[in-house]
């Protein structure tokens, strides 16, 4: 069996054909697109280990181009979504993010065997335009799997049942498998179950004939209807009254819907995607949820990790959020330190991404200077990541100096005072200000200063007031 590396790593290149080579594999190696181009005209190959950048080429174009007649494990330092899902929409066996675990590798070699390539034919045509872009980031072993699952089957008509907390990007993650699917074209519909009331939930998923109850002055076309050739979301599947979920089951088995108050079966082609932060397995044993159903909707079941679980993830969305934050607000936004960096690490984020978004976007926004300091984090989670060891304000402040001061190369001894003042003052303004309730005269009365001082201080540092009203 021989195997193709193709690589411009050198340590890469040496790595994978010592762990090939005593797999029993021998190992042809390629730095360029062209040497690889070479290899191929002259042997045939196993497998093929292919980096995606490459001097003279891009490998996953050459892939989707159809050069490779063997099955092709794909190489990259990117790790969003949207990369991986390409990978595999362009017909890779596989899609290892660097740096990879030589175990996986090893696994990979056991499980390669020659295949016939996928025509072109039969591959999905739409491309995803917004790859990079989403927010479903990171670098963490859990969410490599989630890419990896999610990328083999959105290109698929398989129902997807999607679990994970409140505020893990469940939408999104819907989204993304809609765009990189066949129906990319058609209609993405979303429809929150839990917030409907159960008497209009049914209207809204079925639709209803004129004159099917009082009220009902003209034909409704029900959301089933509306996604046609598409793809429906169901958020909160859960929260979903059990008369409806007969209906859908229905749905699910025979693929047709009747509106309320008509007799005609009509024929829906849509996928379904369902999405819950709940446990299902409880909901059935109490009754709640149908078993039936469940089976049915878990088809291929996809579990996000809620953040507290994958902090390693939390700088690189920390950014993201933070230059997109800086987009939607038309403005520079400030860099991230690494002592503020620690402490949104060392945050819990019972809210998970939307709670991580909002904080960004409140950094954005609300920082005074142009890097986001520890006490502008502190300041931005409401204290809630409170330090666990007690300290008095004078340890706290002697603690921040001494760090403060050690990066402060280029402030002269004789304005120091001036200098620190400009760094204490915006967030003690903005504490005060949080306090009081955006009331000025209450701040200048807690801070012993006059009124007109708190508001010339407001303007200095660009605080707005009426950001701390209730």
């Amino acid at each position: 069996m021989r195997v193709l590396i193709v690589d411009d790593d050198a340590g890469i290149r040496w790595i994978l054909d010592k762990v090939l080579q005593e797999e029993g594999y021998e190992v042809t190696q390629a730095e360029t697109m062209r040497q690889a181009e070479d290899a191929l005209a002259d042997s045939s190959f196993t497998l093929i280990f292919l980096d995606v950048y490459l001097p003279d080429g891009n490998g996953m174009e050459a892939l989707k181009n159809g050069l490779f007649d063997a099955p092709v494990v794909l190489l990259t330092a990117e790790t969003t979504f949207g990369h991986a899902a390409e990978a595999y929409r362009c017909g890779a066996m596989e899609y290892l993010p660097k740096p990879f675990d030589l175990e996986e590798v090893r696994a990979l070699a056991r499980r390669a065997k020659p295949k016939e390539t996928e025509s072109p034919a039969d591959k999905p045509t739409t491309t995803d335009t917004t790859e990079g872009k989403e927010l479903i980031v990171g670098r963490s072993p859990a969410m490599q799997l989630l890419f990896r699952t999610i990328g083999r089957v959105a290109a698929s008509d398989l129902t997807v049942l999607i679990t994970g907390e409140s505020g893990t990007g469940k939408e999104l993650v819907a989204q993304v498998l809609h765009r990189q699917s066949r129906r990319a074209d058609h209609p993405f519909v979303p429809i929150n179950t839990a917030a409907i009331p159960a008497e209009l939930l049914e209207a809204e998923l079925f639709g209803h004939e004129k004159g099917a109850f009082t009220g009902a002055d003209r034909v409704r076309i029900g959301h089933f209807e509306k996604a046609s050739g598409g793809t429906l979301f169901l958020d909160e599947i859960g929260d979903m009254p059990a008369s409806l979920q007969v209906k859908l089951l229905r749905v699910l088995e025979e693929g047709v819907i009747q509106r309320i108050g008509g007799r005609e079966d009509r024929k829906v082609n849509v996928r379904l995607l369902a999405a819950t932060h709940q446990n299902l397995q409880q909901k059935i044993e109490t009754g709640a949820f149908r078993e039936d159903l469940f089976y049915r909707l878990n088809v291929i079941p996809v579990h996000i990790p809620p953040l507290r679980e994958r902090k390693d993830d939390i700088r690189q969305l920390a950014e993201t959020l933070l230059d997109a934050a800086g987009k939607e607000l038309d403005m520079q936004p400030p860099i991230l330190l690494d002592e503020a960096l620690e402490l949104l690490q060392s945050y819990d984020w019972p809210g998970n991404v939307r709670e991580l978004k909002n904080v960004m976007r409140r950094l954005a926004l609300l920082t005074p200077g142009a890097a986001i300091t520890l006490s502008d984090v502190a300041l931005a989670l409401g204290n809630q990541a409170a330090r666990d060891d007690e300290e008095n304000l004078s340890d706290a402040v002697t603690r921040c100096l001494r760090k403060y001061l050690s990066h402060l190369g280029h402030a002269q001894a004789e304005d120091m005072h001036t200098h620190l003042l400009a760094e204490v003052e915006p967030p003690l303004l903005m504490l005060v200000m949080e306090r009081c309730k955006g009331n000025q005269i209450k701040a200048a009365q807690v801070l012993g200063l006059n009124r007109n001082t708190v508001r010339k201080m407001l303007r200095q540092y660009h605080i707005d007031p009426h950001y701390f009203k209730e």
